[in-house]
């Protein structure tokens, strides 16, 4: 799998995952203010970015590949931030190694499949046959710009990287995550897993978030270690839109654990 690492070494550990479709470099903003006291670690999901495509896109199948990069990184005890469905992908790495995860972050990430709201137009457009397939392979970067800024409720400058990183990841490759990620949900909600665990859990969620419904954050409320953080006038990429305060909160809560 593909790695970047930020911040010294030596240093606590954080590790970054990316939600369905995107990659590692749409926490760039947010590095700068985190890797001064910890060594940063972002990874591209399989099939995404810069790694190779995976035969099983199922959540803990994920999971059990980004422990195998960490492994083989030699990190144990990590704070762990995740965004959108990168969300689930971080639960199942907690249930599954719970020697790697101290603590997780979870960035917009939708607790259940009722909490869907309806998706930007062009997403869909993008997303669902038959259309889908056909403007994916004719896109532009300026197409994909609007896609991104769709699910934002704040002005965002679209870093080149971002851009760059979803061209990279296939539309057949976007969609069997996708549809693993709703199997997933479908099996039980993300409270209800989170509250079978023992790590501390901050939720951080946008005010305006297009995707998700923002009142269904209020489901976290059901896990018993959980702190709920709302961003008023925030949309789906927090990271992008309010890389300042998010990255404020991922820190404040990882330097509060032992």
């Amino acid at each position: 799998m593909y790695v970047v690492r930020d911040g010294p070494r030596h240093a606590p550990p954080l590790v970054l995952i990316h939600g369905s479709g995107a990659t590692n470099a749409f926490w760039g903003p947010v590095v700068p203010a985190l890797a001064g006291d910890h060594h940063v670690i972002r990874i591209d999901l399989p099939g995404h970015g810069q790694s190779p495509p995976a035969s099983s896109y199922e959540v803990p199948a994920q999971a059990d590949r980004v422990a195998a990069a960490l492994d083989g990184l030699g990190i144990r005890n990590a704070s762990v931030a995740a965004h959108s469905s990168g969300g689930y992908v971080a639960t199942a790495l907690a249930t599954g190694r719970p020697d790697l995860v101290r603590m997780l972050t979870l960035i917009s990430s939708g607790p259940s499949l009722d909490a869907v709201s309806p998706q930007p137009v062009l997403l869909r457009a993008l997303l669902a046959p038959p259309l889908g397939p056909l403007l994916w392979a004719v896109r532009s970067d300026a197409m994909v710009r609007r896609a991104v800024v769709a699910t934002c409720a704040r002005p965002v400058a679209v870093p080149d990287d971002v851009v760059a990183g979803l061209r990279a990841t296939g539309y057949r490759t976007t969609r069997r995550v996708l549809q693993q990620h709703t199997s997933y949900l479908r099996q039980r909600t993300l409270p209800e897993r989170l509250a079978g665990l023992e790590v501390p859990v901050l939720v951080i969620f946008g005010s305006a978030d297009p995707r998700w419904d923002p009142t269904s954050v209020r489901q976290y409320e059901a896990v018993p270690q959980a702190r709920i953080e709302v961003l008023a006038g925030v949309g789906h990429l927090p990271m992008l839109e309010a890389p300042e305060e998010v990255g404020e909160l991922i820190l404040a809560a990882a330097l509060q654990q032992p």
